[in-house]
């Protein structure tokens, strides 16, 4: 088994990866940059979310592992100081993993230009500068509503716990192939209206949300923002990849939102 290691830019993150690489080298578990099996993250969610960017081009052959060194982190089983059971869980067990679905998304152009594909582990959001944003909500091709408000949010299951969540949508098990529309400040009156509730979209369905004409929309796919001119749409649906988790010790979901955001009595 090979292993790439990334990790943030915090001190307590260096020094948690320096350790692990000389375990990993007492092992003689090699590490490689380039054609890893297991990608271990070190830090937070966001670390995780920079690794799954950094090598989804190998989602294939590659699973995910997250090292935590903060205090809160969804994605990260396993803590800093848990580094040496850590490594003897990788050579007994290395072939164990969980797969959870991705949101494909495409971005297209009202200038002739190519498409833009990208995958989302999190979510992915459509804004429009400081002005209300317009646009019509298509699933499947038939027109749904016509939105108004600041943005859309849409979310894979294991990203409803992150922005989704905060903006009223609700939590889904990562289990479910499907994914979510949330609303973000809609505009509701007697003038325009919108269903007002998150929408759960399966994975047989897809989504198009055509915008008006404007320069100043951007979207966002996890923690990449994208500015780009003539926006025309942008196209989302469960992606055939998948990310795989090596479960050594996977935490059981509810048990992970329940330690997340409620906490011991």
């Amino acid at each position: 088994m090979k292993v790439a290691i990334v990790h943030n830019s915090e001190n307590k993150s260096k020094k948690v990866t320096k350790q692990l690489m000389a375990l990993l080298e007492q092992s003689n578990i090699p590490i490689d940059e380039h054609s890893p099996d297991l990608v271990i993250s070190v830090g937070g969610d966001g670390t995780l979310l920079s690794a799954f960017h950094r090598f989804n081009h190998l989602l294939d052959q590659v699973r995910f592992l997250g090292v935590h060194t903060g205090h809160l982190g969804f994605y990260t089983d396993w803590r800093d100081y848990e580094l040496k059971e850590l490594v003897e869980s990788l050579c007994v067990h290395q072939e164990q993993s969980i797969s959870y679905p991705l949101l494909d998304v495409k971005i297209c152009f009202r200038d002739g230009k190519p498409a833009k594909h990208l995958l989302a582990l999190n979510e992915s959001t459509i804004k429009r500068g400081n002005r209300t944003m317009v646009a019509d909500v298509y699933i499947k091709d038939e027109l749904f509503e016509r939105f108004r408000g600041d943005g859309l949010s849409i979310s894979t299951p294991t990203g409803s716990t992150a922005y989704n969540k905060s903006i009223g949508g609700a939590v889904l098990h990562p289990s479910i192939n499907a994914f979510q529309l949330a609303e973000i400040a809609s505009l509701n009156n007697r003038v325009f209206r919108t269903l007002g509730s998150p929408i759960v979209i399966a994975h047989t369905e897809w989504l198009e949300i055509k915008l008006q004409q404007s320069n100043d929309y951007f979207v966002t796919v996890d923690q990449l923002d994208i500015y780009q001119d003539n926006i025309d749409s942008v196209c989302y649906r469960i992606a055939d990849e998948r990310i795989h988790f090596a479960s050594y010790r996977h935490m059981h979901f509810w048990h992970r939102v329940k330690d997340a955001f409620i906490g011991e009595d």
